[in-house]
């Protein structure tokens, strides 16, 4: 009985895929403008808008650490070096700090790998300390403001707060000396400790090339119903389970291992690019942190993301329309998975389809090198020309002092 029911699901959706792929055969090659002031935003250009002064440093913060570990340019966590090389070179960059709207300081805090590649973000806040003690030090421009118009890149699982358990962030929090200041950060969730008011979300890095060298033929059919490769259990940092992706992806694949609908496994096959662009719907979880890098791959691979992540702050949440090109499934209806996505009728995925296919949604998603009008390096900048000016408050008065330099766990105080 079990096989006769299977059967009968495969056929209704393989009939339902095949009225998808006829459409959208029919209309291969269309896209769609996003509507409204979310496209005016992504089309915005920064330059002329900002002022960014660099802070020469140290080798010691960001050269010198990239020699040591050339990892750091391939993994996630890698648009602190990527922001900064394009900085350098940016019409927005002034050498003239008295004339700068903001201030960056490059130091490469995810840059510190396990032998399997994983950032130690435990050495991390005692590097922040440390440059922000060489800064404040050498330059006025600190002190003015304790940092209010200063911005940091903190790409790790949940930003400033430095640890990839969630529980230990939490208890963490935010870097003390980083409360004022704004930080740019791919960890995003509504009412969490570890994201202040004013944040910027920005998507984890993706390699863009080796994406560009992995695009097939764009009118090849979406036979795959739903796909995802990666990790359902962490065995190893979560040994009894139900702790990592607060049990999402468990229940993925407990649901949906046997259903010939979805696309599932460990497995991470050459294949594993074609396959997303062979695919209607994309699988994004929570792993550790609420962000993975397939949210990405699946906008440039026109791959429409199921995100499964509540209270998730997605990236450029201000230009990119989210709910028109996404699917959002809350985490206690995992279970009900197939229904929900079989469910939704095939016009609205096209519509979600073309809107995928526009170049500026998928340019927003990468940090090429060299940059490109519409990138990610951009909607940071843009995000931060939306913050001026500043507000006058934010200007300390003579002697004035807000942050508490010894707060924080006491292996933070240690010299760097």
């Amino acid at each position: 009985m079990r096989n006769w029911s299977w059967g009968l699901v495969v056929v209704l959706n393989f009939a339902f895929l095949l009225r998808i792929c006829a459409v959208e055969l029919r209309r291969a090659q269309q896209t769609e403008r996003i509507s409204g002031s979310a496209g005016d935003v992504l089309e915005d250009d920064p330059v002329g808008r900002l002022k960014v002064f660099v802070y020469e440093l140290p080798s010691k913060y960001n050269k010198k650490i990239l020699q040591k570990d050339s990892r750091c340019l391939t993994h996630m966590f890698a648009a602190e070096i990527y922001m900064h090389r394009f900085l350098l070179s940016s019409p927005v960059r002034t050498l003239n700090p008295e004339e700068a709207d903001w201030f960056y300081t490059p130091a490469y805090t995810t840059c510190d790998l396990t032998p399997n590649g994983l950032p130690l973000p435990f050495k991390s806040p005692r590097m922040m300390r440390s440059v922000i003690q060489l800064i404040s030090s050498n330059w006025p421009y600190w002190n003015r403001t304790e940092g209010a118009d200063h911005f940091f890149i903190v790409p790790h699982d949940f930003g400033a707060c430095f640890h990839y358990q969630e529980g230990k962030a939490i208890e963490r929090g935010i870097l003390s000396l980083l409360q004022r200041s704004s930080l740019v950060q791919t960890f995003g969730q509504r009412n969490h400790v570890c994201l202040k008011e004013g944040s910027i979300t920005i998507p984890p890095f993706a390699p863009p090339q080796k994406m560009q060298n992995h695009l097939i033929p764009p009118n090849t059919p979406r036979s795959i119903f739903v796909y995802f490769r990666g990790l359902f259990y962490d065995v190893g940092n979560d040994p009894e389970g139900g702790y990592y992706a607060r049990g999402a992806r468990a229940s993925v694949w407990e649901n949906f291992k046997d259903n010939p609908l979805f696309d599932i496994s460990t497995d991470h096959p050459t294949t594993y690019y074609a396959d997303m662009q062979r695919a209607i719907f994309c699988l994004c979880p929570l792993g550790w942190a609420p962000w993975s890098p397939r949210l990405v791959e699946a906008v440039i691979f026109g791959c429409i993301p199921v995100i499964i992540a509540d209270d998730i702050v997605l990236p450029f949440a201000d230009a990119i329309p989210w709910e028109e090109i996404g699917v959002f499934v809350a985490e206690k209806d995992v279970p009900s998975l197939d229904t929900i996505l079989t469910s939704i009728p095939p016009e609205v995925i096209l519509r979600k389809q073309r809107l995928l296919a526009n170049p500026s949604m998928k340019q927003a998603m990468l940090f090429p090198q060299p940059a490109q009008p519409g990138d990610a390096f951009h909607q940071i900048l843009n995000g931060l020309a939306r913050k001026l000016p500043h507000d006058r408050s934010v200007f300390l008065k003579s002697g004035e002092k807000i942050l508490n330099w010894t707060a924080g766990p006491v292996g933070d105080l240690k010299p760097w």
